[in-house]
């Protein structure tokens, strides 16, 4: 299954807004004509609990209307952070409490969405929450990773709740890694197994806890390759590879990028069997100032003015998922040669 990321359109549904729900069914009925399999739909964070609660009323509407407009056969993943407010590493057992009770109202979004209900994303640590002291001064290198050792070991306890709660409602959990200019760890997919393997999941059946690898992270946030190579099958010894997400370092467009494609692929074609995402960034809003882009805005049909020379969402959407295919099959065609050469 091959998913395409709706970050290319918006960080927020607005599953109130009656207009942009057609506007969005629009968007996917498109993808889904080029042979999209899903969606990955960012989950916009709310301000207070009764907000999220709300939302998971207002998310379960928007599927309905999904279904009605010839959606239903579409699969959906959804992409969640936490926040300052909602911070599970916090020390303070009213903030943890607070974020479960927050992410529990993700999970629940997740599943009214649909299977294969996979919960991805950097909601172990508030995404962009860099610590700093008393006087003000940021933590970084040792003092930043000593910094966030009692906060890994903090989260252990509501992360049992939380992957309960999950197993329960049918979610599969996948933190997902970010590079180190954007947040505090875990940056890498070694730190998210260190967390993850650190947790007694026993008293929790059917427990579905594990990492999202995202190819831009990796090659922007990685120790090289022998340890990509181990971190793939340390994850899938305990069948904790759960999402990986195919993006380019510049998170721009996937089909002319620096993705090592064979070396990842051979990786983990042999062992992985999906769902995978093409994620696209576009130049909206928030991302534009966030992640700092200098190029131009992939214009979205039915919502920005074409532009001469600058491909639309639609021509990038489908040439990720042209390259992507071709990728695979190749991966494929080299994992069966190498298996006859060893027979």
């Amino acid at each position: 299954m091959i998913f395409f990321s709706f970050f290319m359109f918006t960080a927020d549904l607005r599953p109130d807004d009656a207009d942009y729900a057609q506007v969005v069914i629009h968007h996917m009925q498109a993808l889904k004509d080029m042979g999209y399999d899903g969606f990955d739909l960012h989950i916009a964070p709310q301000l207070t609990l009764a907000d999220c609660q709300a939302a998971v009323d207002s998310y379960a509407r928007l599927k309905e209307k999904f279904d009605k407009a010839g959606l239903g056969d579409m699969a959906f993943s959804t992409n969640v952070g936490t926040t300052p407010n909602f911070d599970p590493t916090s020390p303070w057992q009213q903030q943890r409490d607070a974020a479960l009770a927050y992410l529990k109202t993700r999970i629940d979004i997740t599943a009214a969405l649909g299977e294969p209900a996979i919960m991805s994303g950097p909601f172990l640590y508030p995404y962009g929450a860099f610590p700093v002291t008393d006087l003000g001064t940021p933590l970084w290198s040792d003092a930043l990773l000593d910094w966030m050792e009692p906060r890994f070991a903090t989260a252990r306890e509501p992360f049992v709740e939380l992957s309960a709660y999950a197993a329960d409602k049918g979610v599969t959990l996948a933190i997902e890694p970010v590079k180190s200019w954007e947040t505090p760890p875990p940056n890498m997919v070694s730190q998210a197994l260190d967390f993850i393997e650190s947790i007694d999941f026993s008293t929790v059946p059917g427990a579905n806890c594990g990492v999202t690898v995202d190819t831009a992270q990796v090659v922007m946030e990685s120790q090289g390759p022998q340890v990509f190579r181990d971190n793939i099958e340390r994850a899938t010894r305990h069948e904790r590879l759960h999402y990986v997400h195919v993006s380019a370092p510049d998170r721009g467009a996937v089909h002319d990028s620096w993705i090592p494609w064979e070396l990842m692929l051979d990786t983990i074609v042999p062992v992985f069997k999906g769902p995978w995402l093409v994620e696209v960034f576009n130049a909206v809003t928030p991302f534009d100032s966030s992640m700092r882009m200098g190029r131009q805005r992939f214009w979205r049909p039915g919502e920005d003015a074409p532009k001469e020379g600058v491909p639309s969402a639609y021509d990038i959407a489908r040439a990720g998922l042209d390259t992507l295919r071709g990728q695979l099959a190749a991966a494929h065609q080299r994992q069966s040669a190498l298996h006859n050469h060893h027979a």
